[in-house]
């Protein structure tokens, strides 16, 4: 027996929608999907709504953090229709309405563009005043935790933290160069300087050290409770440490190195790279046996105990404690410092207790919050006095 939108052919329109308004939310939905859920809404029919739920979730949920998201937005839509009968309608019991349960951000949106109608093209004439980026709400963008943030403010995000420097102070290297400061004279550059002035010497060129900058290794976590946080980071890293010589590599169940994505100059084409070529993204978190394919397939990304470590993570490792730590004390001979960023700083009690980030605790030179735009825009002065420190 069909009840209501299925008896009317309505229901494979209804279930489309639903599709569309979850793909507006952020869930990963496409077509064959919402065709998959068609025929599993057909099956299961629409007698019980909790047997709708649950075949709907099975066919276009496949991610953890998709759930709730699903559930807000089957309660929102799957209730009594607009284009249902006039007497089904009458026939419902009325309660007075209270307070509109919350609801996530990105369902919220979702359903904002799903009620909203659609625009025709607009006229040269017409001037519109976008109230979206006022003061007020570039205050609450740049304090925002990236986990709490929805679509369109999730893809501003990204675009704002392409601008954020991150000055690096340079150290001194192993060749020299003539100038005013130094210990021993250089003798090349006096020569020269004498032969300029007809055999006087004016002065005596000291031999200095050349600056150079610091080698950067980035370890990026692509676990599930990462994944928000590794798009916006990995797009930031791109323009960010672009002067400076790094090697990027992402881990999760398995390292992957992203030298290769990080080649190309624009960071779309960077992030659809590395998206190809990350076979494990938002799984697990192997910090342990990471570490290892790094020691026995990368070591020389470690340049003579200069390189500076940023490992980008939460530190919920499933590995074994006993190999995390192991190689945690070889990357800690082996780098000049290993900074810790951790989003999990956005609480203000936070404290290491998981095992792997009690042993991140215990061998990083420090830990620094990359939470939100603010903290990324300090990232630099924070960096800078721990390494002088």
């Amino acid at each position: 027996m069909q009840l209501g939108d299925a008896r009317s052919g309505k229901l494979p329109d209804n279930i489309t929608g639903f599709g569309r308004a979850l793909r507006r939310a952020g869930v990963p939905v496409d077509s064959s999907r919402i065709a998959l859920a068609i025929d599993a809404a057909q099956l299961v029919g629409v007698e019980r709504k909790d047997d709708l739920h649950a075949a709907l979730r099975a066919v276009l949920v496949s991610r953890q953090q998709d759930i709730e998201v699903f559930d807000q937005l089957f309660d929102a839509l799957f209730r009594n229709p607009e284009l249902a009968q006039q007497l089904l309608a009458q026939m419902l019991p009325k309660v007075r309405q209270g307070q509109p349960p919350s609801r996530k951000a990105r369902v919220q949106e979702a359903l904002a563009a799903a009620k909203s109608p659609v625009e025709g093209p607009r006229k040269e004439s017409e001037v519109q005043l976008d109230a979206a980026m006022t003061a007020s709400e570039q205050q609450r963008l740049r304090h925002a935790d990236f986990a709490t943030l929805n679509a369109s403010e999730f893809r501003l995000i990204e675009r704002l933290v392409r601008d954020v420097p991150l000055p690096l102070p340079p150290v001194a290297g192993r060749r020299t160069r003539a100038g005013l400061r130094g210990q021993r004279p250089h003798w090349a550059a006096a020569l020269q300087q004498a032969r300029r002035f007809e055999g006087e010497l004016l002065w005596v060129p000291k031999r200095e050290r050349r600056p150079q900058a610091l080698p950067l290794l980035v370890l990026v976590d692509i676990s599930g409770s990462m994944e928000r946080y590794a798009r916006l980071l990995l797009a930031f890293l791109h323009n960010a440490t672009r002067q400076s010589p790094r090697t990027v590599f992402a881990f999760g169940t398995d390292l992957t190195d992203l030298r290769p994505a990080f080649r190309h100059r624009d960071t779309d084409h960077m992030l659809e790279a590395a998206n190809a070529q990350i076979a494990d993204f938002a799984g697990g978190t192997r910090l342990g046996a990471s570490l290892a394919s790094l020691r026995e397939r990368h070591a020389r990304c470690l340049v003579g105990r200069r390189t500076v470590v940023l490992l980008i993570s939460d530190g919920l490792d499933t590995g074994e404690p006993a190999a995390l730590d192991h190689e945690l004390q070889w990357l800690k001979r082996h780098c000049r410092q290993l900074l810790w960023l951790n989003p999990l700083l956005r609480f203000g009690g936070y404290a290491p207790l998981a095992s792997g980030a009690q042993r991140l605790h215990q061998y990083a030179d420090g830990m620094l919050a990359v939470h939100n735009l603010s903290r990324l825009e300090d990232l630099a002065q924070a960096m800078s006095r721990l390494m002088k420190r």
